[in-house]
């Protein structure tokens, strides 16, 4: 069985974000790069997977710029056997449909039994990655799992719904989504870590894959206007004399907050 795991190296959450007012494109030189959390559990999962099965292979896919490499190491640290990165200089500010595009050529190229990603990315918080890519390669898709279990020929887990909570299940090829109600990702160890710096990792271009290649196909979406976040205004002040509990009802009442 193969699986490949989706990872998205993304600006720190603890980091600044910083938007371009020139591109409207995320500034990612503001901040440390690094994997996306989710896109680590979702490693996690399959690794677990991996450790309990025989005959398991699990590859790291990412389309990210050519210095997101180092990052992506880390996936190969936490245990990951391989990793195909998609680095192309015309797909900078690929919008989803675009990034579904590519990823999904990546995919039919490799060959897969399971794709396994994170429910949403931390930078962009899309969500819909995962059934697009499922449109794309006419496989099915179950999204926000918040459990997870795989067999030789299927998988299966729970997802929460308005009402309580169902369980779905797909044969596979398939693709799923995982949310962080999945157990924390491992830290990688020393060993992993000096082994990482061995395992191969396929770099690719838009010329490998079957896709288009143009540097006018790559926004499928644009920016049209960006402008600086305008700063907070000052809040009321309420002094008490008397009458701040009216005060305080009415400011409350004429916001629709009480």
């Amino acid at each position: 069985m193969k699986i490949v795991v989706l990872m998205k190296p993304v600006p720190d959450t603890w980091g600044p974000r910083v938007l371009s007012l020139e591109t409207g494109l995320a500034d990612r030189a503001a901040s440390e790069t690094v994997l996306d959390e989710i896109g680590e559990r979702a490693l996690e999962a399959a690794l677990r997977h991996a450790e309990s099965a025989s005959d398991v292979e699990v590859v790291v896919l990412t389309m990210a710029p050519e210095a997101a490499q180092s990052t992506l190491r880390k996936g190969l640290a936490m245990g990951a056997a391989s990793a195909v990165h998609v680095a192309d200089e015309r797909l900078a500010g690929a919008d989803l449909g675009r990034t579904a595009e590519v990823l999904a050529a990546a995919l039919r190229r490799g060959g897969f039994d399971l794709v396994i990603a994170g429910d949403a990315s931390t930078d962009g918080v899309g969500g819909v990655l995962v059934p697009w890519l499922a449109e794309l390669l006419d496989v099915p898709a179950i999204t926000r799992l918040e459990s997870l279990e795989i067999t030789a020929d299927a998988v299966r887990g729970t997802r929460a719904t308005d009402g309580g909570s169902m369980v779905a299940q797909a044969a596979l090829p398939a693709i799923v989504s995982i949310t962080e109600a999945l157990p924390d990702p491992r830290f990688p160890a020393l060993r992993g870590i000096m082994n990482a710096k061995k395992k191969p990792v396929e770099q690719l271009t838009l010329d490998d894959l079957e896709v288009e290649a143009d540097e006018t196909a790559s926004p499928r979406s644009i920016m049209t206007a960006v402008a600086e976040r305008p700063p907070r205004a000052a809040g009321e002040i309420i002094t008490d004399e008397g009458d701040a509990g009216e005060r305080i009802a009415a400011f409350l009442a004429d916001r629709r907050l009480a």
